[in-house]
């Protein structure tokens, strides 16, 4: 199923007349020129990967809305992007609306991917792993990310980008583990880590 076809499906079940206008909003967003891989195909491959974990899911339908919404703001330059992208989602699903429960449940999922750390809510932890996939994709797969990512970060110079990667990549590293499920962490956590080492080399 395509991915238009996904976001339609989800909000017809709230209200179908908003689908056409709520995803020309989500394609401008995500086809900004500035954007590499924070684009609609990362949210392509976010949903294959949710897909896999479907039936662990409590709230099928705010895990949809945070995979759509999580990246709707992204500036490089901006350190609260999550938040911002947070509270668009709110207010399209106040305007839908969805249960206040299941806002909460999507605005608490979409500020998590912010550190990506471990949370309470299970649905959660399958949403952050799934963002992470990519760290455990072939070498190939990741360096191509790696490459998109220094395209997203082009206003800066390798003096301040490369520091500021390897602390990033050090973070990840020094956690006991990447993935929180035993479903994320069996498929990409061996491999994820390799990657992440070896970028760090390269950027020595």
């Amino acid at each position: 199923m395509e991915l238009q076809e996904v976001f339609h499906d989800l909000v017809r079940r709230y209200d179908p007349a908003q689908a056409e206008t709520l995803w020309t909003a989500l394609e401008n967003a995500y086809t900004d020129p500035g954007r590499f891989y924070h684009n609609l195909e990362h949210l392509g491959n976010l949903y294959t990967e949710l897909l896999e974990v479907k039936h662990r899911a409590t709230d099928w339908d705010a895990l949809l809305f945070t995979l759509f919404y999580h990246d709707f703001v992204y500036d490089v330059r901006q350190k609260d992007n999550e938040a911002q992208s947070a509270g668009i989602a709110e207010q399209v699903m106040q305007r839908l609306s969805c249960p206040a429960e299941q806002i909460i449940r999507c605005a608490t999922q979409i500020r998590a991917t912010q550190h990506h750390d471990t949370q309470p809510d299970a649905d959660t932890n399958l949403f952050t792993d799934a963002d992470l996939a990519i760290l455990g994709q072939s070498q190939e797969a990741y360096l191509h990310y790696v490459e998109q990512i220094r395209k997203e970060y082009a206003i800066y110079p390798d003096a301040l980008y490369k520091p500021g990667r390897k602390n990033v990549l050090l973070h990840l590293l020094s956690q006991n583990q990447l993935y929180k499920t035993g479903h994320f962490y069996r498929k990409y956590e061996t491999h994820a880590r390799a990657n992440l080492k070896n970028e760090l080399q390269l950027l020595a």
